[in-house]
């Protein structure tokens, strides 16, 4: 017989917070991955296109790591129009050595958007300018509220401006993040202006037509696109890469199918078979990062699996330490 843990979204939330020990953690799964001994197979993607909605399921295997999670992870993007979320989820942690279930984490997508706004703050740990001030939030929803808060774990960001499609949406999260962060947060209705006096910018939205212009940057610049995660997805206008001085994907073979790499290489303004540092590379100083304070600095963040085994790990042993959820007999 085998215990396995049971959590709940509300024992998850409880242990695991958007803090600098999460962003760490998932600077930590960056690194595992550049070394070449993590085994991590490509996304399970499903589109279901009749409702608007996507299931991914990844997975990863990290030495070193007792356990691995595989994570099942539905998008469904007309959700908010029935008064339920786009995205919900779980994920199963297993024993790496004996592949027996260990414990089962309802988060409804909770912990992906941990560790998804936690990438976002490790793409500009390393990517963008260390006095970086300013942040453009592209995109209205849950992520671009927790990108701007996780930015702001790693650089003095004293200002931000959000931009979406729907203003009022736009208006209200900025209220909202403008309460939570202390610092001076509104929506705005032209974006070209709002990314230009930006020195930092994360697109945050499903687009599948670009919604950041390559004409709208200047020198100095870090962009980290978040939501290209699928086929048809496109937040970034396939000139953005050109003008980019370092171009940092999280894996490259996935943005080649997934990521902004892949509109640019169907574009034509990036070969089929170019060569780009992953971000786990720099993270490990095998490589390294900014050029130089004039440089514009593009991540390309499609979501790994190494991302979702270090989350789970790290929620089990913060929810143990507290005690918290329930135990089964299997």
């Amino acid at each position: 017989m085998t215990d396995i843990k049971i959590l709940a979204e509300n024992d998850l939330r409880a242990a695991v917070a958007l803090d600098i020990q999460a962003v760490e953690c998932i600077e930590q799964a960056f690194a595992a991955l550049a070394t070449g001994d993590v085994v991590m197979p490509p996304i399970l993607s499903l589109a279901i296109e009749a409702h608007n909605g996507e299931v991914d399921v990844k997975t990863a295997y990290v030495p070193g790591l007792d356990s691995f999670a595989i994570k099942i992870s539905p998008g469904f993007f007309d959700n908010p129009k029935l008064g339920l979320p786009s995205t919900s989820g779980l994920m199963v942690l297993f024993s790496a050595k004996t592949g027996m279930v260990e414990a089962l984490l309802l988060d409804n997508g909770y912990l992906t958007d941990v560790r998804t706004a936690a990438a976002g703050a490790v793409a500009a740990k390393h990517l963008a300018r260390s006095d970086a001030s300013s942040a453009c939030i592209i995109g209205a929803g849950t992520q671009a509220g927790l990108q701007l808060q996780a930015l702001c774990l790693v650089r003095p960001i004293e200002r931000a401006t959000i931009w979406a499609r729907d203003q009022d949406k736009a208006a209200a999260t900025a209220r909202r993040m403008s309460d939570r962060l202390d610092i001076p947060v509104s929506a705005v209705t032209d974006a070209a202006t709002a990314v230009a006096e930006a020195d930092v910018i994360v697109t945050t939205t499903p687009a599948t037509a670009p919604v950041l212009k390559a004409e709208w940057l200047r020198p100095g610049q870090h962009v980290t696109a978040m939501g290209s995660d699928q086929h048809n997805k496109n937040e970034l206008e396939p000139a953005c890469l050109t003008r980019a001085d370092l171009y940092v994907p999280d894996r490259l073979s996935q943005t080649r199918s997934l990521g902004e790499l892949r509109a640019a290489i169907e574009a034509g303004v990036v070969a089929t078979d170019a060569e780009f540092t992953e971000l786990g590379a720099i993270v490990s100083g095998r490589m390294t990062g900014r050029p130089d304070g004039q440089a514009v600095t593009i991540a390309d963040l499609t979501g790994t699996g190494v991302q979702d085994t270090a989350i789970a790990t790290f929620a089990r042993q913060r929810a143990v330490a507290l005690n918290a959820g329930t135990d089964f007999i299997n």
